[in-house]
């Protein structure tokens, strides 16, 4: 079951939805939110939410035990074994067949891959436990600390807690400490949760699908015969799938979660409008960007120990990072190079006085050197392999092949020019201005409210009609 799904909109979600504010404290509610989560997770996983109960219970145990305790050797102890564990599972699940398709690549081996199923949402659901130990293992609060959860079950709904579940944002514990003691429910945050949930799934359903019809047909195609206008409209096509994809999911998370009376930190901030390549890691996936800069990074040292110090720093975060995302070459690839454009861009800055390559640089030559860059490095990411990346750039930069425009490019331009148009619209600031430009002061604005609610009713009749009519399309970021 997933948020795009009829089952979820018209059966799961309404009845948790009634049976959530019918109960009469937060006691009820949690217990309730607990199993409806764990409900939610083995309608997709039936064996592996045994594999979550059990990282929830070793990490809270762990956990318990480094804040029980004033021994800085024995919580040092524990915090390695939680590494290890979570880790340990991680690596099972996720690059077992990896590590031996390399042995065998290298060593001309002929070990059997192993089968084993990638449980939905596994590097989510691990990283947001291992947050939760560090920071217990890092707090200096002993007592009436808000890293620490005594009750294991509210330990569970934080690990567990559906919205979030398989495809972020990564929520550290702190950010919903208090909410899980205690929330308040109004009707304001369930009309913006509302709102955030609908805008999520058109942003789905409505652009992500459409634009991956292009994107898939474009890397199914021999490069070679495809064309430079096929491939640029495919990996165009593909860049913005992923946005609208992953930042959909996250916006129906942070949705749901404000209709519940929790709110998930944000995950995007118009990453599409970067000025540099650093400037887009500070809007991509913010969770896990901050994740990794808390808990890898600035113990490894940060960017205090000089640069050369700070550039090995930096090569460990992105190969780390580029294998987070999956076990493949091309997502190490990936983070390799996000990792030279990040180096070149430090390097920029040391050498000119400490100023980024954004205030040096005119604008526009910024906007176009930032999107070529993420263009690119998102075809490396979503092919099959290396060599099938090059092939696809060294085509994509031939402009002989086929001429500039070709056919098959103009079908798919005239099908989808309007899904083109809003989901560009939509990477920048166009519909947050647009009612402000109109109506000057909205929210007070009565015609504006009433065109609001009917917009987002027919979104949501537009999506159904969507769901119904159109294929299976799981979200992107459930393969990681």
């Amino acid at each position: 079951m997933n948020f795009t799904s009829t089952l979820f909109l018209f059966l799961f979600f309404p009845i948790f939805l009634i049976i959530y504010f019918l109960l009469p404290n937060i006691r009820l509610k949690n217990i309730f939110l607990l199993i409806a989560s764990l409900y939610f997770y083995s309608t997709g996983e039936p064996i592996f939410v045994y594999a979550m109960i059990i990282s929830i219970i070793v990490n809270y145990f762990i956990a318990k035990n480094i804040h029980s305790t004033r021994d800085k050797a024995k919580q040092k102890k524990l915090l390695i074994i939680s590494i290890i564990l979570n880790i340990g599972l991680l690596a099972f699940f996720k690059y077992t067949n990896f590590l031996i398709a390399t042995i065998n690549s290298l060593f001309l081996a002929n070990i059997s891959l192993i089968n084993i199923p990638l449980p939905i949402g596994i590097s989510f659901f691990t990283f947001q436990a291992m947050s939760y130990v560090f920071d217990v293992y890092y707090d200096d609060g002993r007592n009436d600390s808000i890293y620490y959860q005594k009750n294991i079950l509210d330990f569970a709904l934080y690990i567990s807690m559906f919205p979030q579940l398989v495809a972020g944002p990564i929520v550290r514990y702190s950010n919903i400490a208090k909410e899980i003691k205690s929330r308040k429910f109004n009707l304001n945050d369930i009309n913006d949760g509302l709102k955030k949930f609908v805008y999520g799934l058109s942003k789905k359903v409505l652009i992500a699908n459409s634009m991956a019809i292009v994107a898939d047909r474009a890397f199914m195609l021999d490069p070679k015969d495809a064309g430079f206008a096929m491939l640029t409209l495919g990996a165009i096509s593909y860049t913005l799938q992923i946005y609208f994809d992953f930042s959909g999911y996250s916006d129906m998370a942070i949705g749901i979660g404000k209709m519940i009376g929790f709110h998930f930190p944000e995950n995007f901030k118009n990453p599409y409008l970067a000025k540099s390549v650093t400037d887009f890691w500070r809007r991509w996936h913010i969770t896990l960007s901050s994740w990794f800069k808390d808990y890898l990074y600035i113990p490894l040292g940060g960017s205090k120990k000089g640069f050369n110090k700070t550039i090995i720093n930096l090569l460990i975060v992105w190969v780390l990072t580029g294998l987070w995302h999956g076990a493949k070459w091309t997502f190490v690839l990936w983070g390799l190079l996000y990792f030279v454009f990040l180096t070149f861009e430090k390097h920029f800055k040391a050498t000119h006085n400490n100023k980024s390559i954004d205030r040096i640089l005119p604008y526009f030559l910024c906007r176009i050197y930032t999107m070529v860059v993420i263009v690119l490095l998102w075809v490396i990411f979503r092919s099959d392999s290396i060599r099938s990346a090059f092939l696809y750039i060294a085509n994509m930069f031939n402009i002989t092949n086929r001429g500039l425009v070709n056919s098959q490019s103009l079908f798919y331009i005239k099908d989808f020019l309007l899904v083109y148009v809003f989901a560009i619209l939509s990477c920048t600031n166009f519909f947050k201005i647009l009612p402000k430009i109109i109506f000057k002061n909205p929210e007070k604005s009565y015609v504006y409210n009433i065109l609001s609610i009917i917009f987002i009713v027919i979104l949501l009749i537009l999506c159904t009609l969507y769901i119904i009519k159109g294929s299976y399309n799981p979200f992107i970021y459930f393969n990681f």
